[in-house]
């Protein structure tokens, strides 16, 4: 819609530009023939008489020549008048086709909730939101670069200008339904003043954050940060591990948990199984036997993991298991237990 309607506009400024040169060949032309003026003195005399200044004729005009200058002047009136309004119409509607875009935005996130919050979408924020598209979770980026905007945005990543650090911008990006903040800005300092002010404003969210020194660690933990991702050092660790256990890494690296026809591991609440009022055993869910999935973590109530747990395992309230499987055996547990 909207490139169609500034398409219009274009179509018209292109025919206002074309009306105006004419105008000005057939004055030019006019004025050379019936007044036997040199293509300059011409010239003078169509401008002078189209943008009305009123400045004197470069000799007196017989009959005729009067007669063509007044149908040139009617002319122009309508012309320069037809280009104004379609130039001035052009930069309103864009400008109110700019508000309308961001009211239209803003009310999309204010009906969200249990939403994230990515606060700069430099090279973290875009691979985090990425993978929540992926997902299908709902979420705000917040950047306070308009070219950034401008360029990523659309229905699927709504954004919110401004500046994360400060209290409005959050609030604007629903900070107080949200159910999680992700700081992925390039300075920890920054990050350090986004945590405080979201831990203060929601204190129930989960806040993660990025962090380029280590020396930041602690003291965005102290400000409420629940996660604390030191990229460079995941990366460092990474292409160590490629070295010392390169098999094993590469086993880990093809496993996918993003999309949906491609994941290989998939973490799930017990309740979604069965009615978790009656305790079972990870050995009653018989995940292998009806989807070829095998149960590689469980997650208690507590939030502590226990890593291949035994068959015996009792799955209580409030936990959940950790699968592993080929895609198709991962579509057939969704598929199996309606899981979405």
């Amino acid at each position: 819609m909207r490139n169609f309607v500034l398409n219009l506009f274009r179509s018209k400024i292109i025919i206002a530009i074309v009306l105006l040169i004419l105008l000005l060949l057939v004055g030019v032309i006019g004025f050379m023939i019936m007044s036997g003026y040199r293509w300059v003195d011409a010239l003078y005399m169509t401008v002078i008489t189209v943008t009305t200044v009123g400045f004197g004729e470069v000799r007196p005009l017989d009959d005729a020549s009067k007669i063509f200058t007044i149908f040139l002047i009617l002319t122009s009136v309508i012309i320069v008048g037809y280009a104004i309004s379609v130039i001035t119409e052009y930069i309103l509607s864009k400008n109110n086709f700019e508000d309308l875009k961001q009211k239209k935005m803003q009310k999309k996130i204010d009906n969200l909730s249990s939403h994230i919050i990515i606060c700069g979408y430099g090279r973290n924020g875009k691979q985090a939101a990425h993978k929540l598209m992926a997902y299908k979770k709902p979420f705000v980026v917040i950047e306070r670069d308009k070219e950034v905007i401008e360029k990523f945005q659309s229905e699927m990543v709504p954004f919110v200008h401004g500046n994360a650090n400060e209290d409005e911008i959050l609030l604007q990006a629903g900070i107080e339904k949200a159910k999680t903040l992700i700081s992925a800005l390039p300075n920890d300092a920054d990050n350090l003043f986004v945590v405080l002010s979201a831990r203060q404003i929601n204190q129930d969210m989960t806040i993660i954050s990025r962090a380029s020194q280590e020396t930041s660690y602690n003291k965005l933990k102290l400000a409420g940060a629940n996660n604390v991702i030191l990229p460079d050092k995941i990366g460092g660790d990474h292409m160590a591990s490629l070295v010392v256990v390169p098999d094993l890494i590469e086993f880990i690296d093809n496993l996918s948990i993003v999309g949906k026809s491609n994941i290989n591991i998939e973490e799930i609440a017990v309740s979604k199984f069965y009615d978790t009022t009656e305790i079972r055993t990870i050995r009653d869910l018989d995940l292998r036997q009806k989807t070829g999935c095998n149960v590689i973590g469980y997650k208690d109530e507590n939030g502590d993991y226990i890593i291949n747990p035994e068959a015996e395992q009792r799955l209580m309230p409030n936990s959940k298991v950790i699968v592993l499987g080929r895609p198709e055996q991962i579509m057939k547990l969704n598929s199996v237990y309606n899981i979405r």
